[in-house]
């Protein structure tokens, strides 16, 4: 899968993925009146907003982008109703020739890490028959357990041909309360880094590995030195946009041939109508206001990185 997520990039010269976290806040009133309309303030009827909210931004933006991020806590919330959502999502997004990373960020060990792997990448035999019960294209996973909760997804990625994004350097302010700590002379996220590298060197793709790493676009300089560690593995960049990422902070992020990294924007897309920059499409209007925050954020980093 990582051959595709490469060929979509080239093809749009866009490496973004959009992440799909839609909290019920950033649906229009008139989305959530019909939705409420049909199936009752109910957590059937915040559901059904929330994937009509998805739909019409993936029908605006689908043609831009070679890849999306739906974070899997946001339909939690809504219970059975939202992770059915969730899988309705994945499968449209994937209908429209996008690459699906699931944000799940699981991170656990032996059995139940087993079980991870297979309900998001892998099969589940159910009798005679196997099914996939998710089905995204790649998961993020937590190796903070250790191999022990990385091998599962890593037997599955080898089996499916599929990919993980290992958390190694997230962008949230208190990341380095543990990922910084010095261990012999090196900072935990390095070593995390090392480990990703070893890992991805048995699962490789055409030109980059099934495992890719999660660094944070708010610590560019640590971003350096994790792409001379990891090599071929693409980096997932959150944190640009609304968590105060720029196109200029992302050059080292990436090869000189402009590949080995994507950048997701979340909120700053999906909820780009409540922006006063895209103030002037209105909540009519809330799906164009997120094809053109695509648009701007694609030039942003064109304009920082000579993509291939």
């Amino acid at each position: 899968m990582i051959n595709k997520l490469v060929e979509n990039i080239k093809k749009t010269k866009a490496p973004i993925v959009v992440g799909l976290d839609p909290m019920l806040a950033y649906v229009p009133e008139r989305v959530q009146k019909k939705a409420f309309q049909e199936y009752g303030e109910t957590l059937e009827g915040a559901a059904e907003a929330i994937w009509q909210f998805n739909k019409a931004i993936v029908d605006q933006t689908y043609d831009l982008i070679p890849a999306v991020k739906p974070q899997i806590a946001m339909y939690e919330q809504f219970g059975i109703p939202g992770l059915a959502a969730f899988k309705k999502t994945v499968d449209y997004c994937k209908e429209k020739g996008l690459v699906v990373i699931g944000d799940i960020k699981r991170g656990d060990i032996g059995s139940t890490s087993a079980a991870y792997a297979v309900g998001h990448l892998g099969r589940v035999q159910v009798g005679s028959r196997s099914y996939a019960p998710f089905d995204e294209d790649f998961a993020t996973v937590n190796p903070y357990l250790g191999s022990d909760g990385v091998n599962p997804f890593l037997k599955i990625c080898g089996e499916e041909k599929k990919g993980i994004f290992v958390l190694v350097k997230t962008s949230n302010p208190s990341s380095g309360e543990f990922q910084d700590q010095l261990i012999d002379g090196k900072p935990l996220y390095e070593l995390v880094g090392e480990k990703v590298a070893a890992w991805g060197e048995e699962l490789m793709g055409e030109e980059y590995s099934y495992v890719g790493a999660v660094v944070g676009a708010t610590y560019p300089e640590m971003g350096k030195i994790l792409r001379k560690i990891m090599p071929k593995a693409y980096i997932l960049v959150p944190g640009y946009g609304a968590q105060g990422g720029k196109g200029k902070d992302l050059a080292h992020f990436f090869n000189e041939d402009g590949l080995g990294a994507i950048v997701n924007s979340s909120r700053g897309i999906i909820a780009a109508y409540k922006q006063e920059q895209y103030a002037k499409y209105g909540e009519e209007a809330f799906a164009k206001a997120s094809r053109a925050a695509v648009e701007d954020m694609i030039a942003d980093i064109r304009g920082a990185v000579k993509l291939g």
